[in-house]
C-alpha cells in the first residue's frame, strides 16, 4: 500500500471514529448511551405545536419566542441531525413552506446505510461478536438520528437479534428503543420496550442501568397518569440521577416535586423536596414550581393559588405533563383546600375566600363540585355561610372493610362447600 492509500485510510478510520463517538455519552458506569434521538428536540417540537400547531394551546405570553423556535427546530432537524421524515411530517403539521432538499438528504442516508451494513459484514468476516454487536449499534444509532421511527425500530430489533448478547446490552438497546418510540409519541411501544427491560434488571444488571431505568419507568408511568407509582420511582433517584438522555435534570426535578407533593406527607415534603440538598441546588432555576411546594407547606394559601397560575404555563409547555395539566391542576385545588379544612371544624366560607383571596361565589362552584365528587369530606351550610368538615372515624372505616370483606369470605365459602357436596 502507498503512503499516500495509507493516509486516505487513516483519515477515513478517524471520520469513523469521530462520527461514532458524536453519538454517543458516557453513563456513570463508562458505558456508551446513544444521543439520539435528541430528546429536548422532542420538547421543542412539542412546544412549537402547542403554539402554533392545529390546535394551538400556549399562548405568546407564556416566555417562549415561536419565531426563534421555529429557527432553532428546522435548523436541528434540517442540518444538524438530517431526518427528512421529520421534517416531511413537522412541514404538513406546521405549515412550513421552504425548498429543503429532501431527496439529496434520503439519497446520501441510503448509501449511509449501505456503508454501515458493510462494516457489520465485514465485522461478521473478520472480527469478533464484540466488533458485529458495535457495527449494529452505529446503525441503529444512525436510525435514531436521521431515519424514521420505524426503520429506527428496525435496527434495534436487529441488535436485540443478536447471539450471545450479555443482559446488560440488551437493556441498554430496549431503553434506546424505547427512547426512540418515545420521541414519536408511541407509547405503546415504549412500554413494551421498558416492560422487557425490567424483567431484564429484575434477574441483574448493574447499578447505572436500573437507575436509568427507574426514570425511564417513572416518565412512561407519568404518561399513563399513575402518577403515585412515578413519584416514588422519581423521588428514588433524586440523588442519582444520570439519565441525561431522556431529561435534563432540571426538568426531572420539576417532574420529581409536581408528582410527589400529591403524595408525601407534611414532614416528607419538608425533608425530601424544600430542604433537599439537590433540590436546593436549583431551586433558583425553578422559582415557579418551587413557590408553589413552599407555600403549601407555610400554608400561604393565596400565593400557592397564584403558583398554580404560573405552574399552568410549565405543564402545557412539557411534552410529559400536557396530556394531564387538567388532572394535575385539579389535585392540586383539592390538596390545597383539603390541607385548610383540616385545621378547622367548622369555617366561614368569606375567611375561607380571603385566605385563598378568590370571590366566595367561585369558591362555592369549586367545593361543591368536589364535595359532590367525594374528594372533600364536607359539607356546605349555604345559608350561615359556612363550610363544616366531616372528618372521617379511620376505626370505624376499618372495622366497615373488615365486615364487608369477612360476609364475602363466608359466601365464598358456602359456595365451594355447595360445590363439594354434589
Amino acid at each position: 500500500m502507498s503512503s499516500e492509500e495509507d493516509k486516505s485510510a487513516v483519515t477515513t478510520m478517524e471520520v469513523d471514529d469521530t462520527s461514532k463517538e458524536e453519538s454517543v455519552n458516557t453513563s456513570a458506569s463508562g458505558e456508551p448511551t446513544s444521543k439520539y434521538p435528541n430528546m429536548a428536540l422532542a420538547q421543542s417540537i412539542h412546544q412549537l405545536t402547542m403554539m402554533v400547531g392545529p390546535e394551538p394551546q400556549l399562548m405568546e405570553g407564556s416566555g417562549i419566542d415561536s419565531v426563534a423556535l421555529t429557527k432553532k427546530v428546522r435548523t436541528q432537524v434540517g442540518e444538524d441531525f438530517e431526518n427528512p421524515s421529520l421534517y416531511q411530517y413537522l412541514q404538513s403539521t406546521l405549515g412550513w413552506t421552504d425548498d429543503c432538499d429532501l431527496t439529496e438528504m434520503k439519497e446520501k442516508h441510503v448509501l449511509t446505510v449501505k456503508s454501515l451494513e458493510q462494516k457489520v459484514e465485514d465485522a461478521k468476516e473478520n472480527a469478533g461478536d464484540m466488533e458485529v454487536l458495535d457495527a449494529r449499534f452505529e446503525i441503529a444509532r444512525f436510525a435514531a438520528k436521521s431515519l424514521s421511527k420505524d426503520e429506527a425500530l428496525n435496527a434495534y430489533d436487529k441488535v436485540l437479534a443478536l447471539p450471545k448478547l450479555s443482559s446488560g446490552k440488551k437493556m441498554d438497546a430496549l431503553m434506546e428503543s424505547a427512547r426512540v418510540s418515545s420521541f414519536y409519541g408511541d407509547l405503546k411501544k415504549s412500554l413494551e420496550s421498558i416492560e422487557k427491560a425490567q424483567k431484564l434488571a429484575d434477574d441483574g444488571g448493574d447499578w447505572d442501568r436500573r437507575n436509568r431505568l427507574k426514570v425511564y419507568s417513572a416518565l412512561n408511568k407519568l404518561l399513563t397518569r399513575d402518577v403515585k407509582t412515578t413519584a416514588s420511582l422519581l423521588i428514588d433517584c433524586v440523588a442519582t440521577f444520570s439519565c441525561t438522555e431522556l431529561c435534563s435534570y432540571q426538568d426531572f426535578i420539576v417532574y420529581t416535586i409536581l408528582s410527589n407533593i400529591l403524595y408525601l406527607p407534611r414532614t416528607e415534603i419538608k425533608e425530601k423536596i424544600i430542604d433537599g440538598p439537590e433540590i436546593l441546588s436549583i431551586a433558583a432555576d425553578i422559582p415557579v414550581v418551587h413557590k408553589l411546594v413552599q407555600s403549601l407547606y407555610d400554608c400561604d394559601y393565596k400565593t400557592y393559588l397564584h403558583a398554580m397560575v404560573e405552574v399552568h404555563p410549565i405543564l402545557m409547555s412539557d411534552r410529559f405533563l400536557q396530556p394531564h395539566a387538567g388532572y394535575l391542576m385539579r389535585e392540586l385545588h383539592v390538596l390545597g383546600y383539603k390541607q385548610f379544612l383540616d385545621s378547622y371544624k367548622s369555617v366561614t366560607m368569606e375567611s375561607m375566600a380571603a385566605s385563598f383571596g378568590i370571590s366566595v361565589q367561585y369558591l362555592d362552584l369549586q367545593l361543591s363540585r368536589f364535595i359532590a365528587a367525594g374528594r372533600l369530606t364536607a359539607k356546605i351550610d349555604k345559608f350561615g355561610g359556612v363550610v363544616e368538615t366531616n372528618r372521617p372515624d379511620l376505626k370505624n372505616a376499618q372495622y366497615k372493610e373488615m365486615i364487608q370483606k369477612g360476609d364475602l369470605l363466608l359466601n365464598r365459602i358456602q359456595k365451594l362447600g355447595r360445590v363439594v357436596d354434589l
